[in-house]
């Protein structure tokens, strides 16, 4: 698995682009597989959040993103 967080636990995503990485955890008796997703844009402000599926974090960038530019 790949770290998207530097060693101090900052994240080493670069503008315009994204990062993200899996990892598992448990729900009550089942392991269930997260992605950790970040994304930062252009003028450096950084979108992060956890998500069952890499789509799911997609569609909440995509509504940040419209409320920020509102």
């Amino acid at each position: 698995m790949n770290s998207i967080n530097n060693e101090r636990g900052c994240s080493v995503c670069q503008p315009g682009k994204e990062n993200y990485t899996t990892y598992t955890t448990k729900l009550g008796r089942k392991r269930v597989r997260m992605y950790q997703y970040d994304y930062r844009t252009e003028n450096g402000e950084l979108f992060s959040c956890c998500a069952p599926t890499l789509e799911v974090c997609r569609e909440r960038r995509d509504k940040w993103l419209t409320n920020l530019s509102q």
